[in-house]
């Protein structure tokens, strides 16, 4: 019976022993770290090693907090430029907690220290976005603009425990009512640039057109002078040698010119002509050698050969 009782007591005093053993012990993961508190206060340094710790139990308790990089999405907001240009600027930072017990005794938890740190860095969006113009935050000096803002935002961070690794802002632009009346001046402004373009390509074809114009009438002016001037020479060669010709044979210049008239009066399909017997025109008809008889009517008298 007594070695019973004895065997009970010492199985009980190992399962106390094996309980108070579990809760002196606890483990700490690579991607956080821990603080030891005892009765509401942190004892020690934090614990950044990653292995099994140990605590008094049932009076410590371990808090554990993250180690690896933040995000913090900081909500659109609108900030006045240098210029009186109002911007949406939409931003984000990352951070990490670099001082365990500073970030306890401040903040305690990360939703806290997100607004904490949202506060901060809208107040340095505004202050170092308000120094500068529209075009040197949408364009020319952005990255400048993030280097100073995370600066500022880790240098107001640091009493908080937390290291601000890097800010960088996603969207700048103008509001939606500016942005249309942006959008429409820019509209307005490519239009009459379109038109200027249109009317100065119009005023140069026309002066194209016209200088051809003119390049046509003087090219048609000086092609008929010299064509007049190649027919003038043309009919006084074609008259020189009419006159030769009319030189060396009269009679057959005669015939020939009176063959020409007829191939141009007598055409094909309209030989009706209104003329005197005795006419001219016709006198090769009544005479082979193109004589004119001074009394059509009287026939002429045949003449009778010697013998």
């Amino acid at each position: 019976m007594r070695l019973n009782l004895t065997g009970g007591l010492i199985a009980a005093l190992l399962i106390v022993a094996l309980i108070i053993a579990y809760g002196a012990l606890f483990t700490v993961y690579q991607t956080r770290q821990a603080l030891v508190v005892r009765l509401g206060q942190p004892v020690g340094n934090p614990i950044t090693e990653a292995g099994l710790h140990y605590k008094l139990p049932l009076i410590d308790s371990v808090i554990l907090i993250d180690k690896r990089i933040l995000d913090l999405e900081n909500p659109a907001q609108e900030v006045i430029a240098s210029d009186q240009k109002r911007l949406v600027v939409d931003a984000f930072a990352r951070y990490r907690i670099n001082d365990a017990l500073k970030f306890y005794q401040t903040v305690g938890t990360v939703d806290r220290a997100n607004s904490q740190l949202s506060t901060l860095m809208n107040s340095a969006l505004r202050r170092v976005l308000g120094e500068v113009t529209f075009t040197h935050v949408v364009r020319d000096q952005r990255a400048d603009l993030m280097s100073r803002i995370r600066e500022l935002v880790d240098r107001e961070a640091t009493s908080y425990g937390v290291q601000v690794v890097d800010v960088r802002i996603r969207r700048a632009d103008l509001p939606e009512q500016n942005s249309q009346a942006v959008y429409q001046r820019m509209q307005t402004e490519r239009q009459r640039e379109a038109a200027e373009f249109r009317a100065q390509g119009a005023q140069r074809a026309q002066e194209i057109r016209s200088r051809a114009d003119r390049e046509v009438t003087v090219l048609v002016a000086e092609a008929t002078s010299k064509s007049e001037q190649i027919r003038g020479e043309g009919d006084a060669t074609r008259n020189q040698i009419f006159a030769e010709a009319f030189s060396q044979d009269p009679d057959f210049f005669g015939f020939y010119r009176s063959m020409q008239a007829y191939e141009r009066g007598l055409k094909q399909g309209d030989t009706r002509m209104v003329l005197k017997p005795d006419s001219s025109f016709f006198r090769y008809f009544t005479d082979p050698s193109g004589k004119i008889r001074e009394n059509p009517a009287t026939p002429p008298v045949a003449q009778t050969p010697p013998r």
